[in-house]
């Protein structure tokens, strides 16, 4: 089908989606900045993933991050609008980042008119796919109003479940979210982690790493048909491929990607989960990216 693209998709550097994918999508990303061992580095554009994973491993730096400023989401709007009829800009949750309001200021300095901002309330790999499915809309032809609107049934149906080595990067962040009350438990419980209501909750509590990663497989399972699935991961490639290789006999599409500077700054390496929809909402096609197909 002939690309129809009369509306430019955005989206911040936490949604971790894979370079080659937002290429062939046409979706422009607006990174945030991390800062780790003193320096500050533009996620994804001037430190990769596997470099910063090595940086914190080998001098036990701490790691914070910034969002975009507003200007760079204005610049980045009127560039877009030059030969485009809209933006729609799809962004971290609002209660994890202040992104999303830079973003807004941004559209109100360069077109607001012109360009939809919307809180996805979601991070990391179910922003990815929700990313995919508007740009994969925008090539069929569709205006802002109507992306915004298909996308409602995908957002009410993903489902996102994952598991960290340590609540402490959550926590030291500040985005522990309804995590918090198992802080100090950790020894003796691994917990299943979702996102609800725009932020961290605790879903399940299990004994050992293990049954923890298997109940992240068997969350996933749960949802009918086939999936449009993304498996990410903060230095965790084994237990990424376990997951993705569950979940490939049911995957419509399959994305198994490191989880960025940002993301893993906050949810600490040997975080390991995956973001899931219904095929049926929205089929994506998609298999490109994954590590399972060199293997």
């Amino acid at each position: 089908m002939a690309d129809r693209r009369r509306v430019a998709v955005v989206t911040d550097s936490t949604s971790d989606l894979p370079p080659d994918l937002a290429s062939q999508g046409q979706v422009t990303t607006v990174p945030l900045t991390v800062t780790v061992g003193g320096r500050s580095y533009l996620d994804g554009v001037e430190i990769t993933a596997d470099a910063f994973y090595a940086q914190l491993a080998n001098e036990g730096a701490t790691a914070s991050t910034s969002q975009p400023a507003p200007g760079r989401f204005a610049e980045t709007y009127s560039r877009l609008l030059a030969d485009h009829d809209e933006v729609v800009s799809l962004h971290i949750s609002s209660k994890m980042s202040g992104t999303y309001a830079a973003a807004v200021v941004g559209a109100e300095l360069a077109d607001k008119d012109r360009v939809r901002v919307v809180d996805t309330g979601l991070v990391s790999m179910p922003l990815a796919l929700v990313v995919l499915a508007a740009s994969a809309m925008a090539a069929e032809g569709d205006g802002a109003e109507r992306i915004v609107e298909r996308l409602g049934p995908v957002q009410e149906g993903m489902r996102v479940y994952f598991m960290v080595a340590t609540l402490e990067h959550l926590r030291r962040g500040g985005r522990i979210g309804r995590a918090s009350a198992l802080v100090g438990s950790m020894l003796q419980v691994k917990p299943v982690l979702t996102i609800a209501d725009g932020q961290v909750a605790p879903l399940e509590r299990v004994r050992t790493h293990e049954r923890a990663l298997t109940r992240v497989i068997e969350l996933a399972n749960e949802l009918p048909g086939q999936l449009c699935a993304f498996v990410g991961h903060a230095a965790a490639e084994e237990a990424a491929i376990r997951i993705g290789e569950a979940l490939e006999p049911r995957a419509e599409t399959l994305i198994v990607w490191p989880l960025g500077p940002v993301v893993g700054a906050h949810a600490g390496p040997g975080t390991v989960g995956v973001g899931c929809y219904p095929a049926d909402l929205f089929p994506l096609g998609i298999r490109a990216a994954s590590i399972l197909a060199t293997r």
